[in-house]
């Protein structure tokens, strides 16, 4: 019987969380510099945190351990969510820079879920 240990870099749900950062920060820069560290860094750290807590999980012993942490990346993901809808309604991004964040956010928001089932499925 063969058993690998994967990391936490090869789950897609952590490459697409890394995306998403990289998303927000570019998008971020064009905020205005008042906003440095309100916003932006709200943004920021929130998105860092997603793939972060997922790679913290995966890095854990108990299966127990990775869903709390994956419950930790869900809230960043809405604290993210948020924060685009207020940067959009602040008009401090476009709806064209915005809709690439929106769909990654969905899209990380149904893996997670995913990923949640999975584990918890298992015996």
């Amino acid at each position: 019987m063969k058993t690998s240990t994967r990391s936490y870099k090869d789950l897609v749900v952590w490459q697409k969380g890394i995306a998403l950062a990289k998303v927000v920060y570019r998008i971020t820069r064009g905020f205005p510099t008042e906003e440095k560290f309100g916003l932006v860094a709200q943004m920021r750290r929130a998105a860092v945190s997603i793939p972060s807590n997922i790679a913290e999980g995966q890095a854990r012993h108990t299966t127990g351990e990775f869903v709390q942490f994956i419950s930790h990346a869900e809230r960043s993901l809405a604290e993210l969510d948020t924060q685009l809808i207020l940067s959009l309604e602040l008009q401090f991004c476009r709806d064209a820079d915005a809709a690439p964040p929106f769909q990654l956010i969905e899209e990380q928001r149904r893996m997670l879920n995913a990923l949640r089932r999975k584990l918890t499925a298992r015996p």
